[in-house]
């Protein structure tokens, strides 16, 4: 099964247009707020912290039955 199958079966999404839409909130909301203003540095670093904590929802939706376990 190609990869399309593979997440239309589980009822995900496939085309640009939630992804565009994802980003747009991810990462406009955060960086448009009134009064910001950002460098690109700084914009790069928290696209990359507000994708990298996006990406562990995504991790619970491809492996639903999966238990992340921390050690103390």
């Amino acid at each position: 099964m190609n990869g399309y199958h593979w997440f239309r079966s589980r009822g995900l999404f496939v085309g640009s247009g939630v992804v565009e839409a994802s980003c747009k909130s991810l990462i406009g909301a955060r960086l448009k707020q009134s009064g910001m203003h950002w460098t690109l540095d700084g914009a790069d670093a928290i696209i990359t912290l507000r994708a990298e904590e996006a990406s562990r929802h995504w991790n619970e939706i491809c492996n639903p039955g999966a238990t992340q376990t921390h050690a103390a």
